[in-house]
């Protein structure tokens, strides 16, 4: 924590600090976060041109090595290297970090900067005595594997899940680009007639990104993990396909299937209906919201059945009903902990 004098106008002394957050969220969604925290601290919206005091002002730095120009979001922060009451505590935290405009260590440029005065040490301490979750995170062996697949039904948190394992683990995370599927939103409106060229251009993708994704090995990351995993195909093209359509897809996926890497343990994320149909009215996408308990119950048959049946893939079961692992660090640690007995089982 540093505290420096107003600069710019005659006003209460700042204090300043910089953080790292790590986060699944986009730069948008981030600084949505960010403006609701400065609401609810009392923030309020300014009433001229000119610099003014005020009780909390959060900005986003940098986001990885992200360059943004957009209305309202500007990545690197255009102000940033201006300022030493920014630069000085950015740097007590990453010195070493490449600025991606100006492709100079934070550090270089704090030392470089005369534009600000002197910023002193303040006395504040932000430590709130919590455990030390790295040190926590450090007794599993999620890193020993090559590949990690995590499936689930709609809306059961398998994202959330692999952003979370990959950024705690240093690990290479494969997420399903079914955001970009034209025919995914016109399957909800009209399953019959387009379930077919949806589930063969979601198979097309699937095989195309793990045979890229998972096969090459990242540099500086000890592994992949993935949100998804092939065998979902079959799963969903069993539930939305006539017969005739279905026998032909099984003969192309059977195909594609043989040439594919194979994960070392599947992870399947189990959340009853009711929970998984929280989740997806939460998280509010448009073409999911008239979904079914019937269609989650027959995709969550369908899961059950390939569990039971399969004999060539290391697969754990984890109820996540009633666990919270994106907001509970507890209830993160309890999947972790599933998921490095599975491990240790061989």
């Amino acid at each position: 924590m540093y505290e420096v004098p107003a600069i710019g106008f005659d006003g209460n002394d700042f204090l300043n600090s910089a953080l790292l957050v790590h986060s699944a969220k986009s730069p948008q969604e981030t600084l949505e976060v960010l403006q609701q925290i400065e609401k609810s601290m009392g923030r309020k919206p300014k009433t001229g041109t000119a610099y003014e005091n005020r009780v909390i002002d959060l900005d986003i730095l940098l986001f990885d090595d992200l360059i943004c120009n957009e209305p309202g979001l500007i990545i690197p922060h255009p102000r940033m290297v201006e300022r030493d009451f920014v630069m000085k505590p950015l740097s007590a935290i990453a010195a070493d970090l490449l600025h991606p405009v100006l492709k100079q260590t934070i550090k270089s440029l704090t030392v470089s900067n005369e534009l600000m005065g002197i910023v002193e040490r303040s006395g504040i301490s932000l430590s709130r005595n919590l455990p030390d979750f790295q040190t926590q995170l450090k007794k599993f062996p999620i890193d020993k594997l090559h590949f990690i697949a995590i499936e689930g039904n709609i809306g059961s948190g398998k994202t959330s899940l692999a952003n979370k394992i990959s950024e705690d683990f240093n690990g290479k995370c494969v997420l399903e680009r079914f955001a970009d599927n034209p025919f995914l939103p016109l399957f909800y409106e009209d399953k019959e007639r387009y379930s077919f060229p949806l589930e063969m251009s979601f198979l097309a993708d699937r095989y195309q990104q793990l045979s890229d994704d998972v096969a090459q090995q990242e540099l500086f990351s000890n592994f992949t993990v993935a949100d998804y995993y092939v065998i979902k195909s079959l799963i969903f093209s069993k539930i939305t396909l006539q017969a005739e359509e279905y026998a032909l897809y099984k003969r192309l996926f059977n195909m594609m299937y043989k040439e594919l890497v194979k994960p070392d343990l599947y992870v399947y994320l189990y959340q009853t209906e009711e929970r998984l149909l929280e989740n997806i009215k939460k998280r509010g996408r448009d073409y999911e919201q008239n979904i079914e308990a019937s269609y989650l119950a027959q995709i969550q048959q369908g899961y059950a059945e390939f569990i039971r049946s399969q004999k060539d893939l290391k697969i754990k079961v984890i109820d996540v009903t009633d666990l919270d692992f994106v907001n509970n660090p507890e209830d993160y640690l309890k999947v972790l902990e599933q998921i490095s007995e599975a491990i240790a089982a061989g």
